[in-house]
């Protein structure tokens, strides 16, 4: 029996009340609550804690990344160049403490996985040896509203070996009038131009819509024409369910720096499958810690590539910024991606279920409505002007983002967002309409 002044809809396996009491309840109940204690909150100027629905963006800081950091500071002041060999956690391996829990994040094997760089900067190094274009197999697919700088990567990779964009570079869009592309119209166009398609390079969750792809299937066909697959997961590590090695995708790269918490330009991921763990004939662009481990500090003139994906690395990374993102990682960890994703697609839903509700179709998310098709982010359109609109909410405590032309980005993260939010969330929308 509903509660009073509440209205009930229905999401996959829940069903929504528009009410304070319920959205408590679901709190109450929620099996990974207790991590939002282990994130600084930023506050309003009153002291209470914002509603920060930007972790698409820049997620919160983990309580213990301060401690972590200062361990690495306080080792290098203790220890100079020893720190390298004697510190708490040796610095000329430390980016192996995160080995195993990056890849049970995105569904790899150790082996295919490596935290290095930055997200573009490794999106370079994977087309330096994923991108290998003929004559006759030269083009790269990519989303027509991809992040800017996937389409300068790949317009720039295209330039290099000779291409004009114009007709490397191939667009596959929403059809018109249309916000989001159809899954279909992807496998359509591999299926026509496959051919003469070498590599199909997609965010697997577009940042502007929120809507996630079909992989695996896309993977499947893309390798039965000939073509091999990379995929920017900016907003798919931390957010969705991702099994890398067996959807066969060639290559990955992602940033640490939105769900993963990281903080602002933290260390980027990078997945190669197994199977080109040991090819002699991919080129790639070489450094010295990318080296066999065994012979790296013999110096020797020729280069020697540790198998799997640390043989990409090129420079040893930077210490502080990966005890940074060991804080995250553990605690994703713990929580697990399974239980992560359950409360996302609750916490999303309900955002979904009450914006929907809001009189007058004030709102008009673009993100789609299956939880297959998106994760925490909802895209939405709304009347009136929507960066006044964010203004007022930013004033009122509550964080989220804004797009061009005119998006409203809002993603509840389930580490350490709550469904009180949502619901307050929801409340000080509704009430911007009312003013």
């Amino acid at each position: 029996m509903r509660p009073p002044n509440s209205i009930a809809g229905t999401n996959a396996e829940m069903t929504y009340q528009a009410n304070e009491q319920f959205a408590a309840a679901l709190d109450k109940d929620d099996p990974i609550a207790e991590f939002r204690s282990h994130f600084h909150i930023p506050q309003t100027e009153g002291g209470s804690d914002c509603i920060y629905f930007a972790g698409n963006s820049l997620g919160l800081q983990p309580r213990k990344t301060k401690q972590y950091v200062a361990e690495e500071l306080d080792d290098w002041a203790r220890l100079g160049v020893e720190g390298h060999w004697a510190a708490r956690k040796p610095w000329l391996s430390y980016h192996e403490n995160l080995t195993d829990s990056t890849a049970r994040l995105v569904g790899a094997k150790s082996g295919e996985v490596v935290v290095m760089n930055t997200l573009t900067t490794n999106l370079h190094l994977m087309m330096v040896s994923f991108y290998r274009p003929t004559k006759t197999r030269y083009k790269i697919l990519i989303e027509s509203n991809a992040f800017p700088s996937d389409q300068y990567a790949v317009n720039s990779q295209a330039k290099f070996h000779g291409f004009d964009p114009a007709q490397a570079v191939v667009e596959i869009a929403p059809r018109k009038g249309e916000s989001l592309i159809r899954p279909g119209d992807i496998l359509e166009l591999i299926e026509r131009e496959g051919d003469s398609i070498a590599l199909v390079m997609l965010g697997d969750v577009n940042y502007l819509t929120g809507q996630a792809f079909d992989i695996a299937t896309i993977a499947k066909l893309a390798h039965e024409k000939g073509c091999l697959i990379g995929l920017n997961l900016a907003h798919g590590a931390g957010n969705l369910l991702l099994d890398l090695h067996d959807w066969t995708v060639d290559f990955a790269v992602w940033c640490s720096y939105k769900y993963l918490n990281a903080g602002p330009g933290g260390l980027a991921g990078c997945f190669v499958h197994e199977r080109h763990a040991n090819d002699a004939s991919l080129p790639r662009f070489c450094g010295w810690w990318g080296h066999n481990k065994a012979t790296r500090f013999k110096m020797a003139p020729t280069f020697d590539p540790i198998p799997g994906a640390e043989g990409w690395q090129l420079s040893n990374p930077p210490i502080l910024q990966l005890a940074a993102l060991r804080a995250s990682m553990e605690l994703f960890d713990r929580a697990g991606m399974v239980a992560i994703r359950r409360k996302g697609d609750l916490l999303t839903g309900y955002l979904e279920y009450l914006l929907e509700r809001i009189p007058n179709q004030f709102c008009r998310i673009i993100t789609p409505r299956e939880q297959s098709q998106r994760g925490c982010q909802l895209s939405v359109r709304v009347k009136g002007d929507p960066k006044q609109l964010l203004n007022t909410l930013n004033t009122a405590g509550a964080i989220c983002d804004f797009r061009e032309p005119d998006i409203i980005r809002v993603a509840p993260a389930p580490l350490f967002n709550t469904f009180s939010e949502v619901y307050r969330f929801a409340q000080l929308v509704q009430r911007c309409t009312e003013d």
